[in-house]
């Protein structure tokens, strides 16, 4: 996977959680950080944390991965 490719499928979904991304891509998390730390750098991306919890009381969730990913049209 190259950046364009990343960008077009952030572009395409606008909000996307890191968790999503690694399973899209099948990429590690970390690789993936970095490329997304490009757009980011670049003022395209926007990295936000979840807000809220998932809704279950599993507590599953990785808190790393419910990073997301938010398309910036400039």
């Amino acid at each position: 996977m190259i950046l364009s490719d990343l960008r077009t499928y952030l572009k395409q979904q606008q909000r996307v959680a890191l968790r999503d991304l690694s399973i899209h891509f099948n990429m590690d998390a970390d690789a993936l950080r970095g490329m997304l730390s490009k757009w980011v750098n670049k003022g395209r991306v926007r990295k936000t944390a979840l807000e809220t919890a998932c809704g279950t009381q599993c507590c599953k969730c990785d808190a790393s991965l419910t990073e997301i990913y938010e398309w910036v049209e400039n």
